[in-house]
């Protein structure tokens, strides 16, 4: 490694900015040993075949009312298939009432592939020769964005930056600017043009000098994963000599941003490095804590589950023994909505189109990505086509269907797409938004936001066929408006008949 990584190394983490949110005797907020033997306690697995106390549980997520552990782990070991169904019809109603039927999308952006971390699943890690690295230059970045915006028309993308000094503060900074700057023409509309509105990061931990530098670049939301908070695991699939190898020094991320004065964080856990129920718990409880310290929970909980790499043997041999299967990540997610009830879901392209159907169906899911590609520059290279290059990127996709393709999916399932950003530029962030989804506020905004801008896009870029069946969706929504925002529902028909008409960005 050259000398100037070294340096750089040596100084990112900063342990007084992990020191000073410890509790007593240097603990952290997760419980290893606790955790493990809640999962398997023989009251709590007891009390999981108690329908009175189980339905209990069920209704306090109804009110949006945060779980305690021992709730959340009796939830995770039911076993009745009279209470699952319970559970994931709770779930969906918690999610209409939150939410509303809408899913928002994205577009993952990877803008570098250097890394100076060694994670044993990643195809990104340092010692991998396979992998094609390199760092877009803002020219390269800005034909992403021609794509990504201009052909495709994404409105929001969570940019994805390795761990290393090409890809610091400095380029971070930078890389924002120029997306959030960039405006190109609508393909096949030359007299109309389309930009990127939300950028939300998934980047390393950060400094808290850093990450309020990206809270003044017009960041969205800071999301970084765990990828697994059961800490002997943690151990062994991150090297101690590399940045990552800190688990305090990750765990305490969202600490740091919170305290920098960014308003939406989104956590994580790579399903698959650990016992399935493990992670809800270890989420559960990161949860919590940032309630308890901030009165903020997390804006955004993904759930991503472990897939092949190029030259990564840990995955692609099946090292990993806790593989998770399709039944045990619907129940995951199931109890996830139920134990953090206000919080937004993420279902990324890592699982395969049939599945994805299969657990939006639920009614659980606020958020997924569509048309993605996590190769490198791949999207101006593939010009829209559902490409995979496994030499230029972290992991192999399970669903590389066009936006329009999952546009119209949704639309089928009577669910709208959403493509507004118009909460973050109003202050509906942090604190403020906690308090309209808990009481359901939030969902009317949505709602009105997400039909003005779902009209844009059909009427900007999508198919024959998904227009159709988008116009369904639509009539049904506008319908419900009438009773649901009566007193700016006239306002409302204004701003949407301007759209038609060619207005563009007009939001409540």
């Amino acid at each position: 490694m050259p000398n100037n990584d070294s340096s750089w190394i040596s100084e990112r983490i900063r342990p007084e900015q992990i020191e000073k949110y410890l509790g007593d005797g240097g603990v952290d907020f997760i419980p290893d040993g606790k955790i493990n033997e809640m999962i398997v306690d023989a009251k709590i697995v007891s009390a999981a075949d108690d329908k009175a106390r189980v339905r209990e549980i069920i209704a306090k997520s109804l009110s949006v009312q945060t779980l305690i552990p021992e709730e959340t782990a009796i939830l995770l070991n039911v076993k009745d298939d009279e209470l699952i169904s319970e559970m994931e019809a709770a779930a969906g109603a918690i999610k209409k009432k939150v939410y509303d039927n809408r899913i928002v999308t994205f577009a993952p952006l990877y803008v570098s592939t250097v890394c100076v971390n060694n994670c044993q699943y990643c195809g990104m890690r340092a010692d991998n020769e396979s992998l094609t690295r390199g760092v877009l230059t803002l020219d390269e970045l800005r034909a992403e964005i021609e794509v990504l915006a201009g052909q495709i028309g994404h409105k929001r993308l969570i940019v994805v930056y390795g761990e290393h000094p090409k890809s610091g503060i400095d380029y971070m900074l930078s890389t924002i600017e120029t997306i959030y700057k960039t405006v190109v023409p609508v393909k096949d509309r030359p007299n109309r043009t389309a930009s990127i509105r939300r950028v939300n990061v998934n980047a390393a931990p950060m400094q808290i000098e850093e990450l309020s530098q990206l809270n003044k670049a017009g960041l969205g939301t800071y999301q970084v994963f765990q990828e697994t908070y059961h800490k002997e695991t943690y151990a062994a699939l991150h090297p101690s000599n590399t940045l990552k190898g800190n688990y305090k020094w990750r765990l305490y991320c969202m600490h740091r941003a919170l305290e920098a004065g960014i308003d939406d964080v989104g956590i994580g856990a790579l399903f698959g490095l650990y016992n399935w129920k493990f992670e809800v718990m270890g989420l559960l409880h990161h949860a919590i804590e940032l309630e308890k310290r901030f009165g903020i929970g997390p804006h955004t909980v993904s759930f991503p589950s472990l897939q092949a790499a190029e030259n990564t043997p840990f995955v692609n041999e099946k090292q990993s023994k806790y593989l998770v299967g399709n039944a045990d990540l619907r129940r995951a997610i199931t109890v996830i909505r139920l134990s953090i009830p206000y919080t937004g879901m993420i279902l990324t392209a890592r699982e395969n189109a049939e599945l994805r159907k299969s657990l939006v169906s639920l009614g659980i899911i606020t958020q997924t990505d569509a048309s993605s590609n996590v190769g490198l520059g791949a999207y101006n290279r593939a010009k829209g086509a559902e490409i995979q290059e496994s030499t230029r990127q972290q992991f192999i996709l399970g669903d590389t269907r066009s936006l329009d393709a999952v546009v119209r999916e949704f639309a089928k399932m009577g669910c709208i797409t959403s493509f507004c950003t118009a909460g973050y530029r109003c202050g509906r962030t942090g604190e403020c938004i906690m308090d309209l989804l808990r009481t359901g506020a939030e969902g009317k905004f949505c709602k009105l936001n997400a039909v003005i801008t779902f009209r844009e896009w059909l009427d900007d870029f999508a198919s024959p066929e998904t227009k159709a069946a988008g116009e369904l969706v639509i009539a049904k929504e506008i319908e419900e408006l009438k009773t649901a925002v009566p007193k700016v529902y006239d306002t409302f028909l204004d701003y949407y008949k301007r759209t038609t008409s060619g207005e563009r960005d007009l939001y409540f």
